[in-house]
This record gives structure tokens, C-alpha cells and sequence, in this order.
């Protein structure tokens, strides 16, 4: 269990923090970028599941989606858990993304494809406030997912964090769309070279 007592330590004011461990880096450290935008991206998420609440209308699609993008923000903090945690200080029962998380965002992917129709062309992001905002988060997952690549190309990463990532940020994409249909918005798509109006 986490407690937390006191919110400023000072012990940050030279620029540096702690990993999972005690070790000391720098705080614009390659693993403090990688899991502080995984940091960013649930922050990003709290604010897509205040406007479902706000702009969804029928309860069932609203509850549902909610739910998903809570587990998803509970994920995400044990996703950080692991990325702040080198190989030599990983311990028993140590939170992090598996692959059966993995398995789980497939099939609700899957689950809100089939109510899509194909597309023809890509999506532009918007499609209503829920929809823009999945979006906004799909965005900052691909820069979670790059920097945890960054990450893994120097130190050593637990593959499923990688995995979890890029298949989240499908997850999101998908999201999009099905909440914007689920709320009766039309999908702007993008038309290569459009003339200017």
C-alpha cells in the first residue's frame, strides 16, 4: 500500500528523483520521460472520462466507457510502477502490465470495431468532445510508446510494457470512433489535398 504524508520533500531541488529502489537520476532521465509520459497520458485520460460524464447521454455507453478508462488508469499507474523500476530492483508481486491486459484491450477493440464501419480514408481528430479528447490521449500514448522505446534501446525494459502500449493506443483510436457514433457524431475525415476555402 502507498501512504503518502508529505507532498513536497525537497530532496527533488537539485533536479533529481528516485527509481523504485532508491537509486538517484536525473529528472530528465530517459526512464523518468518514459514513465512521466505514461503520467501524462492517465492525466489526459481523467479528463476524457469527465467529459463522458458530461457529454454521454445514454447511461449504458457512458458507464461502460467510464469503467474501461478506469481500469485502463489503474493499468497505467502499474505500467509507471514497472518503467521507474530497473531489472536488478524488480521484486515479488511488483505491479506492471501482463499479457492477459494485453489480451483484454484486443477484445474490446474488437468488440467496438464491429459496430464500425470500415474507413476510406483517415480520421481527423474530433467527432464530438469524448472523441477529441481519446484522441488527444491516442497521441500521447504513441509518445509514451516512443519513449519507452528510447528506454529500451538503452536499459533493459519488460517487453509487455512495450506491447501494452501500442496496442492502448489502438485501444484509444478505436475508442474514438466508437464514442462518436455511440453519441451520433460524424466522423471528419481527412481529403488529401482539399483546396483552401
Amino acid at each position: 500500500m502507498v501512504r503518502l504524508t508529505r507532498i513536497y520533500t525537497r530532496t527533488g531541488d537539485q533536479g533529481l528523483t528516485s527509481l523504485v529502489g532508491g537509486e538517484r537520476v536525473h529528472k530528465n532521465d530517459v526512464r523518468i520521460e518514459a514513465y512521466g509520459t505514461v503520467d501524462e497520458l492517465n492525466a489526459v485520460l481523467g479528463v476524457a472520462r469527465e467529459l463522458g460524464r458530461r457529454f454521454v447521454e445514454d447511461g449504458d455507453t457512458r458507464r461502460w466507457l467510464d469503467d474501461q478508462l478506469q481500469q485502463i488508469q489503474q493499468k497505467l499507474f502499474d505500467l509507471g510502477a514497472s518503467l521507474a523500476t530497473r531489472s536488478e530492483s524488480r521484486y515479488p508481486g511488483q505491479p506492471a502490465p501482463c499479457e492477459d491486459d494485453v489480451s483484454s484491450l484486443e477484445q474490446h477493440i474488437d468488440t467496438m470495431n464491429a459496430e464500425l464501419e470500415p474507413l476510406n480514408s483517415f480520421v481527423l481528430p474530433g467527432g464530438g468532445p469524448v472523441a477529441a479528447q481519446l484522441h488527444v490521449a491516442r497521441t500521447v500514448c504513441r509518445r509514451a510508446e516512443r519513449r519507452t522505446l528510447t528506454l529500451a534501446q538503452q536499459d533493459a525494459v519488460e517487453p509487455v510494457d512495450l506491447k501494452y502500449l501500442n496496442r492502448l493506443s489502438d485501444y484509444l483510436f478505436v475508442a474514438s470512433r466508437w464514442i462518436a457514433r455511440r453519441c451520433g457524431q460524424a466522423e471528419p475525415l481527412w481529403t488529401p489535398g482539399q483546396p483552401k476555402a
